[in-house]
């Protein structure tokens, strides 16, 4: 008796339930199970939070079609919730019926899903330089939902979020305001808000809006020849790029209308002018407007002369050659001048070696004079020379 007593008590030591926690969307199905490793017929039973049988072994304890058996021995009791709602949520105890009653509980997290979210604050069109604001906005989740902003699949960072505690205090309402000025690059441009959430299954919720921004037109003229000459033609493009689309364009001339219709034809944004010539010079203005406003552009046409520039292919061996005669000219001045301050230079040296002797005949007498001596005439004279 004894011996049997002590098997029944190593066994019973070795009986411990075994559970894990459960996490499922709303709406979806949870499956609680309960394992033991080794069980001597002992009976298992699964609790709601409410401490409510929901099975005794394979037995239903609850009234409540969502719960259903799924596996029934003397190893395991596997359970499973169908259309989960919040309230389901919490503890769960799975008991093992020894002596002392063992117990083990799995929390059921049940995941609230967003709902699709909304893009509000837009109203078409948008002027451009307009303050835009737009909302994007989702309730139920749980826990709150991330919501990401994007333009053309660029995130933007510089956004506000809001998150609020829904009426039944287990869910939440979460939104997201884009504040920005309307500019004409985001005409057209897709403003996407992202919503992100671990029910989603990493399938984010999206809502997209296409902006619409008016604006002025901007204006460029195109020409078709960046050297005109006379004789020739020129084709000048006016492109205008604008919302709405800009009203046909004007052609002006110095402020005025186009001076000769026969030669200076518009058709559309192109304005044609053939048989260029001198009276053709001048500022072309051209004009686009649309109900959001005008603008205006430019062009300075100068008509060139071909054979004055024909004539203009040999002026540098002239220009060489005149270079040349000045270098010459001032040479020769130079060489003059230097003579001519040489020989002053020679003059002024004798007429002070002279001086006491006004009546010398030559230079090697008033040498000799100036000095009184005979001997040393022989060596101012060799000096001299």
């Amino acid at each position: 008796m004894t011996e049997w007593i002590n098997r029944t008590l190593r066994g019973s030591q070795g009986q411990f339930p075994l559970t894990q926690n459960v996490t499922v969307v709303e709406g979806g199905t949870a499956n609680l199970t309960c394992r033991v490793d080794q069980n001597d017929n002992t009976s298992l039973q699964w609790s709601n939070p409410a401490q409510q049988t929901l099975y005794f072994d394979d037995k239903k304890a609850l009234r409540d079609n969502r719960i259903e058996l799924v596996r029934a021995s003397w190893h395991e009791l596997s359970i499973s919730v169908s259309d989960v709602s919040l309230s389901d949520e919490g503890q769960y105890t799975c008991s093992l019926f020894t002596m002392p009653v063992k117990t083990s509980k799995a929390f059921l997290t049940v995941l609230g899903v967003p709902e699709k979210p909304q893009i509000t604050g837009f109203t078409s069109p948008v002027m451009e330089g307009e303050r835009m604001q737009l909302t994007c906005k989702t309730s139920g989740s749980k826990p709150a939902a991330d919501i990401r902003w994007f333009k053309n699949d660029k995130e933007v960072k510089d956004v506000k979020y809001l998150k609020e505690e829904d009426a039944n205090r287990k869910t939440f309402t979460v939104s997201s305001t884009l504040d920005f000025l309307a500019d004409r690059n985001d005409d057209g441009a897709v403003v996407s808000c992202r919503v992100d959430h671990e029910s989603l299954n990493s399938t984010p919720q999206i809502a997209m809006q296409v902006l619409e921004i008016h604006y002025t037109p901007l204006v460029k003229i195109i020409s078709s020849n960046s050297w005109p000459e006379e004789g020739q033609s020129i084709i000048l493009t006016c492109e205008s790029k604008g919302k709405p689309v800009p009203e046909p364009v004007l052609w002006t001339k110095d402020g005025g209308e186009l001076p000769d219709p026969e030669r200076m034809v518009v058709n559309g944004r192109v304005l044609s002018i053939s048989f260029l010539n001198k009276t053709d010079n001048g500022t072309y203005r051209c004009e686009a407007k649309n109900p959001i406003g005008r603008n205006s552009t430019e062009y300075v046409l100068i008509v060139h002369d071909p054979n004055a520039l024909a004539g203009q292919t040999g002026p540098d061996h002239a220009l060489i050659g005149g270079i040349v005669a000045v270098v010459v000219f001032v040479t020769l001045c130079s060489i003059i001048l230097l003579g001519r301050y040489l020989a002053r230079h020679k003059g002024t040296y004798l007429t002070n070696e002279a001086k006491g002797a006004e009546d010398a005949p030559d230079a090697d007498t008033a040498i000799i004079n100036a000095e009184g001596s005979q001997v040393n005439a022989e060596e101012k004279k060799e000096y001299f020379i």
